[in-house]
């Protein structure tokens, strides 16, 4: 395994792909040499390039995961596809289809796996809701929100929507199992102009489903929760929860047995699936030299990156639609 990109999250696929059986990090890339020699001091057997080229020169390695800037994640892929190595990039795949498109085409074109990092796909908690909503346990689901915000880090190169979002879209497709045909969204820019730090989207569905993603990094709340409302139950998953991060609501409406058309409201049981405590970043690592391994497509295959970053795109568009009314309304 080679990872480029040694900010914030290469180190942890570093880590992580250091530890696994039958894996071994071979190269660290990333052009500020202090975060080589930071790297160095915890993966002393690992080597050191500066650019990619250096990696993708070497026949002995396998994979490359890309923990780079999104804005250069579609075009590093492609070369590490086209030099016939396996990828691994992190969410979004692309800064837009036409890209993300590009990169899928590469990975069709070779025998390379590529996947995704759209790593809450692999998060125990997720999964296990997944299944409660495929076992028709909630029954039919009518909608989906999320609330993804926190006081935190200011970008200049990404909005909410990109930097936070990729998250959030990537589960609500994961659960809905297809794609939205109606779009909303509106953004606000308090710190930076032209970057959203607040987004309100709204999806809908061509079995009915609707969803709204809430998301902000200009808010005094640390949320990561996802509900999920159906017309026999409803569920929670909260990321931030220490214990119980999914739990099932027997709440509801039931019609009355001796009236025609009224309905009283039900609340029951709550509850709590056990949720295995697995690091959700171990079993994405995992699943990735696995599909390596056995050629076998990945949960959060190229496909998949291509789904998600269309959904972007779209909400992207409605955003810029919304942030040009309101400069005409405000003259």
């Amino acid at each position: 395994m080679g990872v480029v990109g040694l900010g914030y999250w290469g180190p942890n696929l570093a880590r992580n792909f250091d530890a696994l059986p039958g894996s071994e990090l071979r190269w660290c890339c990333d052009a500020r040499p202090e975060l080589r020699e930071q790297m160095a001091r915890s993966h002393p057997s690992a080597r050191f390039a500066e650019s990619l080229e250096e990696l993708l020169a070497d026949p002995e390695l396998d994979a490359v995961a890309i923990a780079t800037p999104v804005p250069i994640h579609a075009e590093q892929a492609e070369r590490v596809l086209r030099a016939g190595k396996h990828c691994f990039v992190e969410k979004p795949l692309a800064q837009s289809v036409a890209d993300a498109e590009r990169v899928l085409a590469a990975a069709q074109d070779t025998p390379s796996t590529l996947m995704v990092g759209h790593l809450l796909e692999y998060h125990p908690g997720v999964r296990k809701l997944k299944q409660i909503v495929a076992s028709g346990e909630l029954g039919s689901i009518h909608y989906i929100y999320s609330n993804r915000l926190n006081l935190g880090k200011l970008r200049a190169d990404e909005n909410a929507l990109w930097s936070l979002g990729a998250h959030d879209v990537s589960v609500l497709l994961y659960l809905a199992g297809e794609e939205p045909e109606e779009y909303a969204a509106h953004g606000e820019s308090y710190m930076r102009p032209g970057v959203e730090d607040v987004v309100f989207a709204f999806l809908r569905f061509p079995s009915g489903l609707s969803a709204h993603l809430h998301l902000s990094w200009l808010d005094p709340h640390k949320e990561r929760r996802f509900t999920v409302v159906g017309s026999k139950r409803m569920a929670t998953f909260d990321d931030m929860a220490t214990e119980a991060k999914l739990t099932v609501y027997d709440k509801g409406f039931d019609e009355k047995a001796e009236t025609w058309g009224e309905y009283i409201t039900r609340s029951g049981d709550i509850w709590s699936p056990r949720v295995p405590n697995d690091e959700p970043l171990r079993l994405e690592c995992e699943h990735f030299a696995d599909c390596v391994r056995r050629g076998a497509p990945p949960l959060s295959d190229g496909a998949s990156g291509v789904r998600v970053v269309r959904v972007l795109e779209e909400l992207q568009r409605e955003l810029g639609q919304s942030r040009r009314r309101a400069a005409v309304a405000a003259g």
